[in-house]
């Protein structure tokens, strides 16, 4: 034990990355503390409901037979398999209340039903915080999570005020991201690269788990991440191919294990799935990208002067073109995209990924402008603008909060 708690794992960097992390616990709280069970809306009683019923010996949550189950006059998700959530979905927010054995209609059931998506958003501002760190040191970590943390888009899908529990997928996604592209790295090792990779696999097995089973849709990072390990690694496909198969072996498992284990039910949720819910045609629609522009922004008003001047600096500049600030980019592309190309759905878990990868990006570029002949002003220049992006987010969440009293 005297090992693990070293300078290296627990020093000044990790102790600052905490303090903006219990920062983050608090706004969330702050919002959860302002809100009445009252407000709850019908979709959030109806997953957390089939939730509870599936915990407790019930019918399986987001098939027919569940939302049958739902008592109340509320109304109630159409009697056919949920198309686009795993029962994991339903879950992961029902769980503490069968813990604890309480019911959504009292605040203490209300604080219990959103503390784990609090938890898995800092846990996203944390991976977060651990990849922009290794990937442009100390200065990219701080930067990449400030603008998480202080973030109105993430507080809101992590406190679910307003907000569908679209986290953790976000998380899951992330993770697998990142993950595969730390296993591809250790490919040329002269070791047998499987049995070596075991905790990488499962963590990437995790990963999947949680991105799919929150969001079916997020299936697609399944190819893309695929198409990274070869990249990566174009002499072992087949060692890169191999442990990607693990994981995803990995992922299966644990997907059929939030169905309980019910095979049937398993392959009536999969086949009922909505893996791609896109049109080509709003790509040719101006308003499908002011939205998502607007969605941006919505992020944290400094991103609007941020990330132009990230691509700008991109485009011009080679040094800051390689592979740490390429792979968030293309992310962030990837999901903007994604989300253009499905502009009618009220909320997108591609907005919240597109905003998260920005926030790395933007970090990446931040933290090479600060090691060049004008880093003096470059870190007066970042300093200022992040820490008033943070202050003026916090005014408007307290403002938000009051206006709800």
């Amino acid at each position: 034990m005297r090992g693990f708690f070293t300078r290296e794992r627990f020093g000044r960097p990790q102790i600052l990355a905490g303090a903006l992390l219990l920062a983050f616990v608090a706004e969330c709280g702050w919002l959860i503390a302002h809100e009445s069970p009252a407000l709850v809306s019908p979709g959030e009683y109806t997953r957390v409901q089939e939730g509870l019923s599936q915990w407790r010996g019930g019918a399986l949550a987001g098939t027919p037979f569940a939302s049958k189950q739902v008592a109340g006059d509320l109304p109630v998700r159409p009697p056919v398999f949920d198309a686009e959530h795993s029962p994991l979905w339903y879950l992961i927010g029902a769980l503490p209340m069968v813990v604890f054995r309480l019911n959504l209609d009292s605040l203490a059931g209300l604080w219990l039903s959103r503390a784990p998506y609090v938890i898995i958003g800092a846990l996203l501002g944390a991976s977060v915080w651990y990849v922009s760190r290794r990937l442009y040191g100390n200065a990219g970590g701080y930067i990449a999570l400030a603008l998480y943390c202080f973030s109105p888009a993430v507080l809101r899908n992590s406190a679910l005020w307003a907000s569908q529990p679209n986290v953790t997928g976000a998380w899951g996604t992330f993770g697998a991201v990142f993950t595969a592209i730390a296993v591809s790295h250790t490919l040329y090792a002269p070791r047998e690269v499987v049995l070596w990779n075991w905790r990488r696999i499962l963590l990437l097995g995790v990963s999947l788990t949680l991105a799919i089973g929150s969001q079916f849709s997020l299936a697609i990072i399944l190819l893309v991440l695929v198409g990274f390990m070869f990249y990566l690694a174009p002499e072992r496909k087949t060692a890169a191919l191999a442990i990607f198969t693990a994981a995803l072996g990995v992922a299966i498992l644990l997907l059929f294990a939030s169905y309980f284990f019910h095979a049937g039910l398993l392959w009536h949720g999969i086949t009922s799935a909505i893996f791609l819910d896109a049109s080509g045609r709003a790509f040719v629609m101006s308003g499908a990208y002011l939205q998502l522009g607007k969605e941006i922004a919505n992020a944290g008003p400094v991103l609007v002067l941020l990330v132009p001047t990230a691509l700008v600096t991109y485009t011009v500049w080679g040094r800051s073109r390689y592979f740490g600030n390429s792979a968030p980019l293309l992310f962030a592309v990837l999901f903007a995209l994604l989300r253009v190309a499905a502009p009618h759905t009220a909320e997108s878990v591609f907005t919240l990924l597109t905003v998260v990868f920005l926030f790395v990006f933007v970090a990446g570029i931040g933290a090479d402008l600060l090691e060049t002949k004008g880093r003096e002003l470059a870190t007066a220049l970042i300093i200022g603008l992040v820490s008033a992006n943070a202050v003026w987010n916090v005014i408007g969440l307290a403002g938000i909060a009051h206006g709800m009293r």
